[in-house]
């Protein structure tokens, strides 16, 4: 290894000879001087990868030393060396922000532990992860031609979400170009499992997973309290991956109690998933009891303007007498608003809110340059998820929410998929204009990127017409009319889309949570 330089500051430093020996025959390089004052004035002039600091010396203290010298370089690991093993010195250091803490007497192996820890961790780590890795390569390989429930396709998922954000902190293109290589196959045959059992899933409930029609009677009112107020957060297009990023900023309010996978409904898309959580219906259900709030793909208008009147009549026919409140947050005033007066709501049963901010990122992605750079990857697009979740009045309802001792249960309507393959359509000026699903008459397209159905109604979709016809884009495709092919294709490539059949967009979180405090 290159020369890696250590100062170690103690003002018994000469007692230290056969640790500084020990160290230097593993390859270090250790500086020393016996006392504070000294010490930072080297850290002036050189540098060094670590420090070691005593911190009962005489003059400027361990602690004082420790303080100036994070002025001076903020991200320098320090251990700290003490006799001293009282509770609030431990705080003290800790709240300075030492790398480590040891206790005296030390023996060498400790502390070259803890230099190979600060020092070598990324490396080990590395090895580590890439060896486990390619163990596990050949396992996934042949778990895929086994996979056969939606239960097993769930877990398998949530398996590779976990490898994914192991692969990608190791910064090493070959394996990670190997993990999006299994995803892709993994997307293949998800596809072919959803074209072989969808259909069969609406006729047979007992059989299927929760889709998003049931998601609100299996997992949402059996949850409710006549005792505890309950919010009811429906984050709109969070992936799964997007779910674990998030979580670790809820650890200190609440406690995961339950945490499932259900199924989005087909189309993947808000007016289709959203509406059918809600009022607990599907599509073809809805269009036909409420054709006064629901709207096809070719109607004019929102498509998810009554979602507050499908939640009321969905409790009604449950005969379900809760006091609750629906809001929808589009905008931060709207958020900043909530926050305000969410204290109001904390003698209702159930205090819904829909946020919108996730899919509006998606969205702007296609329009927005900055957007582009911000998003430019899944890594980069769960970066800025955690990064609007952290400082959004939402985080700030869930607080909120935790001190008035609310439960909390959080889900989303479908997830999104960074679309790379673009595939032409034809069809009428009827046809709905989504870049991952299409419906209207005579469609004409590429067989192998889609699955379609001419019976819209098998799939619990409504028909609007004798030869009415649904498609839904496999894997990573988008569709594109034959004018103006490669202009589209361009402008839509490596932008996050929703509407079709993958495994981000379908298998999507469900969590349950108490309170801590």
């Amino acid at each position: 290894m290159s020369t890696i330089n250590i100062l170690w500051v103690d003002d018994e430093v000469d007692l230290l000879k056969p640790h500084i020996l020990f160290l230097e025959n593993k390859g270090y390089h250790v500086h020393s001087c016996n006392n504070g004052r000294e010490a930072l004035e080297r850290i002036q002039k050189q540098l060094f990868e670590v420090v070691l600091l005593d911190e009962n010396m005489p003059g400027l203290n361990g602690l004082e030393t420790l303080t100036e010298l994070k002025q001076l370089r903020p991200n320098l690991p320090v251990v700290m060396i003490t006799k001293n093993e009282e509770e609030h010195i431990m705080e003290e250091a800790i709240g300075s922000k030492i790398s480590d803490y040891l206790i005296k007497p030390v023996n060498p192996n400790q502390i070259l532990l803890s230099l190979k820890k600060l020092l070598q961790h990324r490396n080990l780590v590395a090895e580590t992860t890439i060896k486990n890795y390619q163990q596990e390569f050949r396992k996934i390989a042949l778990s895929l031609q086994d996979l056969s429930t939606h239960q097993e396709w769930a877990d398998f998922y949530e398996k590779m979400i976990f490898w994914e954000a192991e692969l990608e902190a190791l910064e090493d293109p070959s394996m990670f170009e190997i993990f999006e290589t299994q995803m892709q196959e993994a997307n293949q045959l998800f596809a072919k499992f959803i074209e072989n059992n969808y259909a069969d899933w609406l006729q047979d409930p007992k059989n299927a997973p929760t889709l998003s029609h049931q998601l609100l009677a299996q997992e949402v009112l059996p949850r409710l309290s006549s005792s505890k107020p309950t919010l009811l957060v429906v984050i709109d297009n969070l992936r799964l991956d997007q779910w674990k990023i998030i979580s670790q900023s809820l650890t200190n309010l609440y406690t995961v109690e339950v945490e499932k996978k259900y199924y989005s409904l087909l189309p993947t898309a808000t007016q289709y998933a959203r509406n059918a959580i809600f009022s607990g219906m599907t599509p073809l259900a809805m269009s036909k009891t409420h054709p006064e709030w629901w709207k096809n793909d070719t109607d004019e208008g929102g498509k998810n303007l009554f979602e507050k009147e499908f939640l009321g009549a969905h409790l009604k026919r449950k005969n379900l007498d809760l006091k609750w409140s629906y809001h929808k947050i589009r905008n931060l005033t709207e958020g900043r608003q909530l926050v305000k007066s969410f204290q109001n709501h904390a003698k209702e049963q159930l205090t819904v809110v829909v946020y919108n901010f996730v899919d509006m990122i998606s969205h702007a992605k296609t329009e927005m340059e900055i957007i582009k750079e911000l998003a430019a990857d899944n890594k980069a697009y769960r970066s800025l998820t955690r990064s609007w979740f952290n400082n959004s009045p939402l985080l700030e309802i869930i607080q909120k929410a935790a001190m008035l001792n609310f439960n909390l249960l959080l889900t989303t309507d479908h997830g999104t998929v960074n679309v790379q393959t673009p595939s032409s359509i034809i069809g009428d000026r009827e046809t709905s204009q989504n870049l991952r699903y299409k419906t209207g008459r005579g469609l004409t397209y590429e067989p192998k990127q889609v699955m379609a159905t001419d019976d819209p109604e098998q799939l619990g979709l409504p028909r609007l017409s004798f030869n009415h016809q649904f498609v839904f884009a496999k894997e990573d495709a988008y569709f594109l009319y034959p004018k103006n092919y490669n202009y589209f294709a361009k402008l839509f490539q490596n932008s996050f889309q929703h509407g079709g059949i993958s495994l981000e967009e379908m298998i999507i979180p469900f969590v349950a949570m108490t309170p801590k405090s």
